[in-house]
């Protein structure tokens, strides 16, 4: 198996094989949380206006999404997986767009398949990779806006890694450096209306989840994101 470590929209554009589209603070791992609490699919975009379109002709359907980390005018949730707890999901479809991730998905038109990555089920990615029997693996670290590298996008790319080759990195220490890096914001007061402090545990509570988040392309060249246990 040939393992690629990608950044960014050029790294999506350059995305080959199975692939999975990293983004740990916070789009993939608030889609995890969408799918737990009972969401029946979520629709990424990358362009807000799509997501308003869809909204007016669907009034049931969930918004949910930011822009440099703050929540979109009309929307009903920002990117935040403990804002999203408080709302009911149950049987909804989500429409998501994001800064980095969902921008991810948008621009991996070269992939096989395309996965949401997060630490929240990392070990559950690896599981499914490793049944796919997929001989190329691209992981693309989306980072800040799709702009800049992130420690917590790396980390979740060579822990992925690690599991496909049958090491394991030691995650707790990893974590705690987060805290000091990338992570630093969500224990700033000054950033938490943005970046809430439950935000970073929520999304570094490695492999609390046993399904993948699934890029599914319908006939009419139109996709979203499905739950797939493994």
């Amino acid at each position: 198996m040939k393992i690629h470590i990608l950044h960014m929209i050029e790294g999506a554009k350059a995305a080959r094989g199975l692939t999975v589209v990293i983004d740990v603070f916070r789009a993939f791992s608030v889609e995890a949380y969408f799918f737990a609490s009972g969401a029946e699919k979520i629709i990424p975009v990358g362009n807000a206006e799509i997501a308003y379109r869809l909204k007016e002709e669907n009034p049931d359907m969930i918004l949910a999404g930011e822009r440099h980390g703050k929540i979109l005018p009309g929307f009903d949730v920002g990117n935040s997986p403990s804002e999203l707890l408080r709302l009911d999901v149950e049987g909804k479809t989500v429409v998501h767009t994001t800064s980095a991730g969902t921008q991810g998905i948008a621009n991996a038109t070269g992939a096989d398949e395309i996965l949401g990555g997060s630490l929240v089920n990392a070990k559950a990615i690896a599981r499914y990779i490793k049944q796919s029997g997929a001989e190329e693996v691209s992981l693309v670290c989306m980072g800040l806006e799709a702009l800049a590298q992130t420690e917590e996008d790396n980390l979740c790319a060579e822990y992925i890694k690690s599991l496909l080759e049958g090491t394991e990195l030691d995650m707790d220490t990893e974590i705690e450096k987060l805290r000091h890096t990338s992570g630093a914001k969500f224990f700033d007061p000054a950033q938490n209306d943005v970046f809430p402090q439950a935000d970073f545990d929520l999304c570094t509570r490695c492999n609390c989840f046993d399904f993948v988040v699934r890029f599914h392309k319908g006939a009419d060249g139109e996709g979203y994101m499905e739950k797939v246990i493994v």
